[in-house]
């Protein structure tokens, strides 16, 4: 049980996590935000939520970093909705377009553009995948595991099937995966449904990437 303080504590420290890839500590979000309490039991807090599993010291750093407890807390705490921005730049992209084809190609590029990582969409007949390049932009990258992770995520990918929903770390459907986050989607498509999956770091930008998912699913319900 964790109170209210410390719920805030862990949404803020993921926040600042997912923005800059580097440890945080206590003194920097005490600097940073009004909790109404003094640097020392700040830290005290720190300490609290790693024995709670919540935080974890990366090696020698003086800073913290989520575990994946602390990303299913945060995600479980996001608000479920669409942006009318994203809709409206979906709408745009797939306008004119008649083949389903085409519009699966244009919607995949758009998804891991915007939210910088690799995706896939499966039509049943066929499959696009899309967005190695904005995996390798991620510092992320320089961990080797990382990238085994991801080449094994896709290796298996199409041997199994994956329900929708999200998946942090050690909750993910493929073993050995652990190091990544993959968001799975059913959409309505043209003719068919679609497999949406957006796979990227456990520090991906969960707010904006639920967001595409969601906008997405609500422009193809209009459309279909």
């Amino acid at each position: 049980m964790i109170s209210e303080r410390q719920e805030e504590i862990i949404k803020l420290l993921v926040k600042e996590y997912i923005k800059s890839a580097e440890p945080i500590s206590s003194k920097f979000l005490a600097e940073k935000y009004d909790f109404g309490i003094c640097p020392s039991t700040l830290r005290i807090e720190f300490q609290y939520l790693i024995k709670e599993g919540f935080l974890e010291q990366p090696h020698t750093s003086a800073g913290r970093v989520p575990t994946d407890k602390a990303y299913r807390f945060f995600v479980d705490n996001l608000k479920q909705e669409s942006e009318e921005k994203i809709e409206e730049e979906i709408e745009e992209i797939i306008k004119g377009i008649k083949d389903y084809h085409k519009i699966a190609y244009s919607i995949s590029k758009y998804l891991s553009s915007h939210s910088s990582s690799f995706t896939i969409l499966n039509l049943g007949e066929f499959t696009i995948k899309e967005g190695f390049e904005e995996i390798f932009k991620t510092p992320e990258a320089k961990d080797s595991s990382f990238i085994l992770d991801i080449l094994t995520f896709i290796k298996k990918f199409e041997e199994i099937q994956i329900a929708p929903g999200l998946y942090i770390g050690e909750e993910n459907p493929v073993q050995n995966t652990k190091t990544i986050t993959l968001i799975c989607s059913e959409c309505n498509f043209p003719k068919q449904k679609v497999h949406i999956s957006i796979l990227g770091p456990k520090r991906m930008d969960y707010e904006n990437n639920i967001k595409l998912i969601n906008s997405l699913n609500k422009v193809l319900k209009e459309i279909v």
